[in-house]
């Protein structure tokens, strides 16, 4: 029988974590590289990426970084294609890059806003989990773990492209678990309101209101996401494959 320190350890292990560079994909990078794993970090910004891959070095791990716009189908493919030449296999793969664009009526949302909000947050994390779970059911093992949002279950008018992506993004989730099973399990996470960048606009009025939908009462810390990202990248979760971790504080 494993201990439980043996079931969370991710040596020898490669993980691609997208959106990267900072909030709660820098925090499970890091996670990952004190777990054991060598990290590739990918975002739009490569400086960021590398200073959060020189982050996971500090900690005695390898890593690599990538500038990848991951709404472009062709870029997607490119980077799937360098993390693999670069390490030689990737075992967990977090589609983490995301956007919600700001608007005061959905008549004012532009087609090019549209789909931009759509490729980032479902048409990217789509092609990047079809190429890289390639190369897992082949290895006969690897973790995708899709970072969803709590406003795919309780959608508001301020963010309603973002909503219906995420909810694809939970559809493609359990759908890919069927189609790369039993070698590969797919796995989401939806986080409810955290204090990442986006908290900085908040008015204390906002945050007031997101406490009060909370059965914690309060938002929630980036390192806060770090439990359930461990499990369903490690051989914790080796029975999970399908679903979704809702990590809210408790949203209704």
């Amino acid at each position: 029988m494993s201990t439980p320190a043996a079931l969370f350890d991710l040596t020898g292990r490669v993980a691609l974590v997208t959106g990267g560079s900072r909030g709660l994909g820098r925090e499970m990078a890091l996670a990952f590289a004190a777990a054991g794993a060598d990290v590739a970090v990918a975002s739009r910004n490569l400086e960021a990426c590398e200073a959060v891959a020189d982050e996971v070095r500090a900690l005695g791990r390898d890593a690599s970084a990538h500038a990848c716009h991951l709404g472009r189908w062709d870029e997607v493919g490119t980077l799937a294609d360098a993390v693999l030449e670069r390490f030689g296999h990737v075992d967990v793969l977090v589609n983490n890059a995301g956007k919600s664009p700001l608007y005061e009526r959905l008549a004012d949302l532009t087609e090019a806003q549209y789909d931009s909000v759509l490729g980032l947050n479902l048409k990217g994390p789509f092609r990047l989990t079809a190429l890289l779970a390639e190369h897992m059911r082949a290895a006969g093992r690897g973790s995708v773990i899709n970072i969803s949002s709590i406003g795919a279950f309780r959608a508001d008018a301020s963010a309603v492209p973002y909503s219906a992506a995420k909810a694809g993004l939970n559809a493609m989730t359990a759908g890919m678990a069927q189609a790369y099973g039993p070698q590969v399990r797919v796995n989401a996470i939806a986080p409810g309101a955290f204090a990442t960048d986006i908290s900085r606009a908040w008015t204390p009025e906002v945050v007031a209101a997101l406490e009060e939908r909370t059965a914690l009462h309060r938002v929630g810390q980036p390192s806060e996401v770090v439990g359930a990202a461990l499990y369903l990248a490690s051989d914790a979760a080796a029975f999970t494959t399908g679903t979704v971790i809702q990590v809210d504080g408790g949203t209704r």
